[in-house]
Formats: structure tokens, C-alpha cells, sequence
């Protein structure tokens, strides 16, 4: 049995109100040690971590659940509705999803505050939300069982029914709403043995696919108010430049222009519509004083990270004598790795919607970070964060640009808003966003490793030079510690092998270039460097690269066991036509195991083809199997084009890249075909959103080197070293 905390009933009743005859459960499940601020509406004032599944049961039948995180296509609107309903034995045909508004009553289980990041929104939800549906589950039996005048033990719930079996008698749940919602909630619910699930493990179609494709789906380019005018802002050319000065005379003379102003990010044309505010930023006339980066360049950062991975670093993590090790090793590998600067380049481009009162604000967006957002357009209004409503829409796309410690697409959204006194939308051109938006950071990599006889790495060494994405943000207290971001060090740091002797450090120098965290965080750029680093000393150990990874992983067993599955199915060792190889990696993120083997030939002209990636993965127990394999195909996707082709270089202190003309992501012809393999486990459990991310480089450029002999340290693979 799970105990719950207890609620008065008078409690209960004010968050289980009937709602047009409905039931409405509100479940508090205190985390030891972890205290969030109370609720300041008509909810229970709790002292908690104010976790919550809040569940409607409509007199129609209809199910809504109310999701506290953001829907972005990693599939949480079904995942997390599958842990309700599995409890609550729903019929899955009756249950719709809501989006959740801004409260601490849907505070992220771990985290303290409604996020959504991290690739943990289901893992943080499974307990609870399954609570949540046991919970609903026995009220609704008992409304039965007392309506029946039996024993609750002699009623069971199945697919949206009470049953009393004995009598044959049967009530939908909707029948049973109002009766239920007149009694006290349980204070323990007893979970189901997952042998008997029926919904958790199953594949399950997501329920907004069909709202998607069919354009109902409303995202936050979609809305629409009544007088709302549309706002571009037209943004400094250069990092930490400043604005001296514009005139904005022809801007405001074409037709639709209503207002133009400065703000904290540059100049905000206003207008009726997208194209004219777009064309009236045109027209603008603006001096800026450039300021000190006016000088950057791609190349002068390399040359200052170089420099710096020559000097010692903060340590992060170090075993052994490595040092000594290395010096005396039999024979010694080293290189230098790199990764470049990358954009998030969703597909929606970032857009607000603003609409203020004068004793409130609501804001349509989407957005990863509705807690911190709502704050900061509290701050900026002077308003409390209650008297903010923040409308979370669907996400064309985020891999973490939509969750900014900066809040700025929000914060900028209520700027102009305060200023206009009008309902407005202010939007960001993918432009806008590719070239003065937020990065995934370049990193430069020194590796030293030293073989023993039998070619066993004794020694290594790894010097990291990244800039810190936590620096300067309200996290930076809380995660950078001695100097070291963990997010810098993830995934290099923690490194699996059986290596005695181990020195990771680390230098975070400060560029000015606004940086964040991107798909898979650390663990995009530290997969490559390690594990083709890792390739390297197997090749110079003459072994296997499968192998030699196999027997370096004994005492991590689900590393070993998905490396096993992976080469298993993908063959390995197997012949191949001529023209193609195999290139394998493994690496763990996120509390998630993956491996993934890639087939790969190169044309004459160097241009690289993934014909085939076989991807294993272990996260533990899967609630629907068809968003794992989704999210492993997405995530392969997504990596593969930053390893190919994307990348953010400036000249002259700006950005040179401005959309997918030329910064390249994926194409369709260029996806390989994808076979996904789930490990089924009981072991703790992982996300999935970007675990699919950090092997694939890895994977591709170590089979590059097994088909050419060349190694790749540098991304994105340029074509003119394999010609």
C-alpha cells in the first residue's frame, strides 16, 4: 500500500469540486525534505512538494487529465495520460488531455518548480500519476459499492466501468462522478503488479497526432485575439552591442505600422500584421555602438581554447596516478577533439502572446519553462505571479530553447505589451533566432591515454574547454560547484571504462556568446570525444572496437548488455557490401543506456551516407514502447544532421549562418533506415526525449575510420578530409 498524505474532507471538497457534475481529484504527495510555497487560490494552502495529478471525470464520460509539462513531440500527452488510465482502469478511447496551468500543485517531482527538461517528465510522474488514478479508482468504487449497498472488495473497475459482478449490475465511471465526488479521498491507494497491466508497455497511438495532422492542433503561432497587433524586434548585429540611436521616419510611414520603440532587446516595430511590422524593421534606421565583440571570429575562439587546454583545469573527476600512468604506459595515444557552436533551430520559430490588464496579464506560448516565465513577467509588470496566467500551447519543436533561465522570449513578449497597452504577439524569424538567439557551446577536447602490453588502457586523461551554460543564471549556484558545471563535464567525467588512472578537467572560459542547453546537453559533445577516443585506443590496441569496448564494461553491466544487443543485431562482424562499414558506440545520459551501430559509405566526392543505424536501448520500465522508438529515430535524426552538416561560426563579431539554407539539418533523403531494440528491464528509469542524440556521431565517424582510415575529431565531418 502507498500512503498519501491526509486531507480534511473539507480540504478535499474545495480541489474536488463537482465541475458541471464532474469529479475532480487533487492528490498531494509530499518528497521528504523538499518544502514548496502554498497554493494561493481556493486550494488547500499544503506545505509540500506539491506533486499533482489533477484528473476530471466528466458526467459524459469523457476523462480529462491535466499535464503539467510541455508537449514538444517527445509524446508526454500519451505517456503520462497512460499512467493515469492504467490505474483508473479507464477506457483509453474516453480520455482527453489538458494543458495545466501555471501552479506549484504541478511543481516538477524533482526539480520544484513546472518545467519540462531534462528528459525526466515520465520518469518524475510515475509514481504519482499512477497514485492519482488508484486514487480516483477506489473513490469511484466505493460511490458504487454504497449506491449497490455491497462490500467495495466485491466491485472492480474495467475500462471505464464499475462492475458488481454477482449481480451484474455496472455504472460508468461518468455516473458514478457526482456520487464520488461527495466522499473523503483515500489516504493509501495499492498500486497494480505490473504483470497485470494493460495499458503501461503497450504501443499506444498519441492522442494529438490526430489534432496535428489535420491542423486543429493549436501551437503559439495560432492564436489569435481580438485587436492584437504584431510585433518584430529588430536585434543588435553583434553580441553586447548597444543601441545608440534610430530613426524610425519610413519605418511608421508604411501602411500598418503602428508604433515603433526601443526596448531592452533593440527596436520593436508594431503592426497589424507579421509582414508589415517585418517590413517596417526594414526600413529602420538604426546606429549601434558594436561594442568589444566586435572582433569575434570562429577562428581567433579556437585559438584561445587551444591555448587554454594547454594549462591545467578545475578537476572534475580524477582516480589513480594518471600522470604517472601515462609516463610509464608501453605505448601512448593522443588527440584533440571538436565541437562547434549549434543552434536549436526549431521548427516553430519563437513567438509570445501577450494580453494585459491592468490587474493581470495572460500569456499564450509555448514554453518548457511555464514557472520561471511566469515570474519574470511578473517582475516586469509588477504584478504578483498569480495574477499571471500563462496558456502552455503546443511546442513546434524546443531541444531545450524554449526553457531560458532568461525567460527572453517571454519576458520580451511583456515588454512590448506593457508598452502598447494593446494585446500583441511579438515573434521571432528563424533569422532572428540563428543568428542572435542562444547556442549549444563549441568545446575542445585533450585526450592522453596510455596502453599497457595488452593494449588495456592504464591512463587518461581528458581537458575540457567549453564555456559554462549555467553561468551567469539563477542555476549557476546550485550546479556549478569548485568551479565545475556538471553540465559541462556530463558524459566525460563519469566515464565507464575500466581505466585506473583517470584526470578529467575543465576550463570555462567567457566569450559573451549567450549559450544553453541543447538536445542531450553535455552529453552531445562528450559522446563524440569519448567514444571515439575510446575507438582510437582499440584500433591502436589492435582489438576489436566491439570487443574491446565489451571488456572494459564489466562492472556496468546495462552498458555492456545494450552494446551486446546492439552488435547482436546489427550483425556485427558480419560482412558487409563492398564500399560500406560498421562503426558501434555506447553511452549512457539522462539515467538511460543506448547503443547504436551505424552503416556508412562515403561517395567520391566525400559526401557520407548513413544507410543504416541499429540502436539498442535500456531505460528501464517503458510505459509506451512506440514513443521509445520514436524518440530513438528522433534523436538519431537530430544528431545526425549536427554531425553532418550543422554548424554556428562568426565572423566580424556576428553569426554567418541564418536558416536551414545554410545551417543544414537533416534532410529527408539523407535519413537512414532505423531499427530499434528495447531492453526490457526493471532497473531504475530513464528519460527518452535525448538519449538517442550522444551515440550516433560516435557511431558514424567511427565507422568512417574503419571504412577509410581516416579519424574524424572535428565536427561537422568536412568532406574534403575524406576525398
Amino acid at each position: 500500500m502507498m500512503e498519501l498524505r491526509e486531507t480534511s474532507r473539507r480540504d478535499f471538497l474545495k480541489t474536488g469540486t463537482a465541475i458541471g457534475g464532474g469529479l475532480v481529484i487533487g492528490l498531494y504527495l509530499p518528497v521528504a525534505g523538499r518544502l514548496a510555497e502554498a497554493v494561493e487560490d481556493d486550494r488547500p494552502k499544503v506545505k509540500s512538494f506539491a506533486p499533482n495529478a489533477f484528473l476530471r471525470i466528466n458526467t459524459d464520460d469523457t476523462i480529462a487529465i491535466i499535464v503539467g509539462h510541455s508537449e514538444m513531440g517527445q509524446g508526454v500527452y500519451t505517456s503520462l495520460p497512460m499512467l493515469v488510465a492504467e490505474e483508473l482502469e479507464a477506457d483509453w478511447e474516453k480520455i482527453r488531455v489538458e494543458s495545466a496551468p501555471v501552479d506549484p500543485i504541478f511543481n516538477h517531482a524533482a526539480f520544484g518548480s513546472q518545467m519540462t527538461g531534462g528528459s525526466s517528465s515520465v520518469w518524475s510522474s510515475y509514481d504519482r500519476l499512477r497514485q492519482a488514478g488508484a486514487m480516483a479508482k477506489m473513490m469511484l468504487l466505493e460511490a458504487a459499492a454504497k449506491g449497490w449497498q455491497v462490500a467495495p472488495a466485491s466491485c472492480t473497475a474495467e475500462k471505464g466501468f464499475v462492475i458488481h459482478a454477482a449481480s451484474r449490475r455496472r455504472l460508468s465511471f461518468g455516473q458514478l462522478a457526482e456520487a464520488a465526488a461527495k466522499l473523503a479521498p483515500p489516504t493509501q491507494v495499492q498500486l497494480k503488479d505490473p504483470k497485470d497491466y494493460k495499458i503501461i508497455g503497450k504501443p499506444t497511438k498519441r492522442l494529438d497526432s490526430l489534432d496535428k495532422v489535420t491542423g486543429r492542433a493549436a501551437f503559439g503561432l495560432d492564436v489569435r485575439l481580438p485587436g492584437m497587433l504584431t510585433a518584430v524586434i529588430a536585434r543588435p548585429p553583434v553580441f553586447g552591442a548597444r543601441l545608440k540611436g534610430f530613426d524610425a521616419a519610413k519605418a511608421k510611414a508604411l501602411p500598418g505600422v503602428k508604433a515603433v520603440f526601443a526596448v531592452n532587446a533593440g527596436v520593436a516595430v508594431v503592426a497589424d500584421g507579421f509582414w508589415q511590422a517585418r517590413r517596417g524593421r526594414e526600413a529602420l534606421l538604426i546606429n549601434w555602438d558594436r561594442g568589444p565583440q566586435a572582433q569575434l571570429s570562429t577562428a581567433r575562439l579556437r585559438e584561445q581554447f587551444l591555448a587554454l587546454a594547454k594549462k591545467p583545469g578545475a578537476i572534475a573527476h580524477r582516480a589513480g596516478k594518471p600522470e604517472e600512468a601515462l609516463a610509464t604506459a608501453v605505448k601512448r595515444v593522443e588527440a584533440v577533439y571538436e565541437v562547434p557552436y549549434l543552434a536549436h533551430a526549431p521548427m516553430e520559430p519563437l513567438n509570445c502572446v501577450v494580453d494585459l490588464k491592468s490587474d493581470s496579464c495572460q500569456i499564450w506560448t509555448g514554453t518548457q519553462f511555464q514557472t520561471s516565465d511566469r515570474a519574470a513577467a511578473a517582475r516586469i509588470l509588477g504584478l504578483a505571479p498569480e495574477q499571471v496566467k500563462i496558456h502552455t500551447m503546443f511546442l513546434g519543436g524546443g531541444f531545450g530553447r524554449r526553457g531560458n533561465p532568461a525567460a527572453d522570449f517571454v519576458s520580451e513578449g511583456v515588454e512590448v505589451a506593457k508598452a502598447l497597452k494593446a494585446p500583441v504577439k511579438v515573434m521571432w524569424t528563424r533569422e532572428d533566432d540563428i543568428r542572435g538567439g542562444y547556442y549549444r557551446p563549441l568545446s575542445i577536447s585533450t585526450l592522453a591515454a596510455g596502453l599497457d602490453k595488452e593494449g588495456r588502457p592504464v591512463a587518461w586523461t581528458n581537458r575540457i574547454v567549453v564555456q559554462s551554460i549555467l553561468a551567469g543564471t539563477f542555476l549557476e549556484s546550485q550546479m556549478v560547484k569548485q568551479g565545475i558545471d556538471a553540465t559541462s563535464v556530463e558524459g566525460a567525467a563519469d566515464l565507464p571504462y575500466a581505466v585506473p588512472n583517470i584526470r578529467v578537467d575543465l576550463h570555462s572560459p567567457r566569450p559573451g556568446i549567450p549559450v544553453l542547453w541543447w538536445r542531450s546537453v553535455g552529453h552531445s559533445g562528450n559522446a563524440f570525444v569519448t567514444e571515439s577516443f575510446i575507438d582510437e585506443l582499440a584500433h591502436a590496441a589492435g582489438r576489436d572496437p566491439f570487443e574491446y569496448r565489451r571488456a572494459l564494461l564489466a562492472k556496468h553491466p546495462r552498458h555492456r548488455k545494450t552494446l551486446e544487443l546492439a552488435a547482436e543485431k546489427a550483425g556485427w562482424g558480419k560482412p558487409l557490401p563492398k564500399g560500406v562499414a560498421r562503426g558501434i558506440a555506447v553511452h549512457a545520459s539522462f539515467k538511460s543506456f543506448v547503443a547504436q551501430v551505424a552503416e556508412v559509405s562515403v561517395a567520391k566526392a566525400g559526401t557520407v551516407q548513413v544507410h543504416r543505424v541499429v540502436c539498442a536501448v535500456d531505460c528501464g520500465p517503458v510505459v509506451n514502447p512506440a514513443t521509445v522508438e520514436a524518440q530513438m529515430q528522433g534523436g538519431i535524426s537530430f544528431g545526425l544532421g549536427a554531425a553532418l552538416s550543422s554548424a554556428i561560426t562568426f565572423k566580424d563579431g556576428a553569426v554567418e549562418q541564418s536558416n536551414f539554407h545554410d545551417y543544414e539539418v537533416l534532410r529527408l533523403p539523407e535519413m537512414p533506415k532505423v531499427e530499434v531494440h528495447i531492453i526490457a528491464s526493471r532497473e531504475e528509469q530513464g528519460g527518452i526525449g535525448e538519449p538517442g542524440v550522444p551515440p550516433i556521431a560516435p557511431a558514424v565517424t567511427n565507422a568512417l575510420f574503419a571504412l577509410t582510415g581516416k579519424r574524424i575529431r572535428r565536427l561537422p565531418i568536412n568532406p574534403e578530409e575524406l576525398r
